[in-house]
């Protein structure tokens, strides 16, 4: 009788686990469903069908038809024939609704950056201090093409601030070509929002180390800073690498300063640029830098690599120079150019262009500035503004080939220097 009743009792938990193990499975499985239909429908409003025709966002649409167009004219390439170029692949809302040459750019700062798809997830953190125009220039190689074609749709798409401020140009080899990713479910899957696509992007962190890209391919840094250059329609432009922070408030305070005195053409504004040990809090201010520099935090920019590229900027000077009490920006002191000075500077569009025969490491930089010394321009510190770079440039962190292009480099630099004199006859200035 009593094993009667154990083995009834037995029959009904054994039948309640089951009904139990039933319901599990059918939630899982409408939650797969549910899910999988979440990421169609994200998906087809990413990229046409039906559901998005029936929940049809006008702006998205446009948008993606911008991108469609653009890759459309399969871009142009660069002089050398060695690049092709997709200027203005996305369009920010901003630079949408600006009339080119128009006077309501006048008043416009805008940031110019470049990068691999293995760097652009810095993009989040500077676009936190960086609330203005931005123009981001990205060199891809092979299947990376694809991948930074669809990520910086969907980082335009997804992330707001991006909609409205960040322009995209995309730059890959001549024999390359980027395509509308509308089959590209792969990149896709899992992108719901703007820090799911950060996430993505920090996937392909650290992918190469520096300029050590796969395939032996070199990085065209002076044809993508152009790049960048030339996609923003402003009076004044700041050219940064995207691993660097400029100080906060930097626009306003420029475009104020801009106000209180003349225009002058051959001024260019240089940024003191630092490095610091420690990246998760980057100074917004001076007296925040000069802090975390009395205590070895924060030290001239590449002190371990090359002092002598930026010690003319004269940091002892610029970090002991007091700043008003007003604390309105204004010009600390003006320096003539001595090589091989490369400062960081907001200069006008009609500053001289880089140099895009350099290449990977060296005097990519250093040419543009002996450029814009030879041609007559004069560089004025900024008492306040600066740039910092996120950690410290140490020996050995570089990729191995490091030392060979920077031979080939100083040779290209020697002709160019020779070059100067012929394209600025009248100049008694040399490099």
């Amino acid at each position: 009788m009593h094993l009667s009743k154990k083995c009834s009792v037995f029959k009904v938990v054994l039948s309640a686990l089951l009904i139990v193990a039933l319901l599990q499975l059918i939630y899982l499985s409408f939650l797969s469903r549910f899910h999988g239909k979440q990421q169609r429908y994200r998906y087809s409003e990413l990229f046409g069908g039906s559901a998005a025709k029936k929940n049809a966002h006008p702006e998205k649409n446009t948008r993606k038809e911008r991108l469609r167009y653009s890759l459309s004219t399969g871009g142009i390439f660069d002089n050398s024939g060695q690049y092709r170029v997709y200027k203005n692949l996305i369009k920010s809302d901003f630079t949408t609704s600006q009339v080119p040459g128009s006077h309501s750019n006048s008043g416009i700062l805008t940031l110019a950056t470049h990068t691999t798809i293995n760097n652009l997830h810095h993009l989040d953190s500077l676009l936190e201090r960086w609330q203005n125009p931005l123009s981001v220039a990205i060199f891809a190689h092979g299947e990376d093409v694809k991948f930074a074609t669809a990520l910086a749709y969907a980082l335009s798409f997804f992330c707001p601030q991006i909609q409205a401020l960040v322009d995209f140009h995309l730059i890959c080899l001549s024999g390359e070509t980027a395509s509308f990713p509308e089959q590209d479910q792969e990149h896709f899957a899992g992108l719901e929002d703007c820090a799911s696509v950060f996430s993505r992007l920090e996937t392909h962190r650290d992918k190469y180390q520096n300029y050590a890209i796969s395939g032996n391919i070199s990085y065209p840094n002076n044809l993508l800073r152009n790049v960048a250059r030339g996609g923003a329609e402003s009076s004044y432009i700041l050219v940064i690498d995207i691993d660097m922070m400029p100080s906060a408030d930097l626009h306003q305070q420029f475009l104020a300063m801009i106000r209180r005195r003349p225009p002058v053409s051959d001024e260019v504004f240089v940024l003191p640029a630092f490095e610091i040990r420690h990246a998760r809090k980057i100074p917004s201010t001076k007296a925040e830098l000069v802090q975390l520099y009395q205590v070895g935090e924060v030290r001239p920019f590449y002190e371990e690599l090359c002092p002598r590229c930026q010690a003319p900027t004269n940091y002892s000077q610029w970090v002991n120079s007091h700043v008003r009490e007003t604390g309105s920006l204004e010009v600390a002191y003006t320096l003539n150019w001595v090589d091989p000075w490369e400062p960081f500077y907001i200069g006008p569009p009609t500053v001289p262009l880089y140099d895009e025969n350099f290449k990977q490491y060296g005097f990519n930089r250093i040419s543009q500035a002996c450029e814009l010394h030879v041609a007559g321009y004069r560089f004025s510190v900024l008492s306040s503004a600066f740039v910092v770079h996120r950690g410290f440039k140490i020996q050995g962190e570089f990729h191995a080939k490091k030392e060979e292009e920077n031979k080939q480099n100083r040779v290209l630099f020697r002709s160019f220097k020779e070059g100067l004199k012929t394209k600025y006859p009248s100049s008694t200035r040399r490099c």
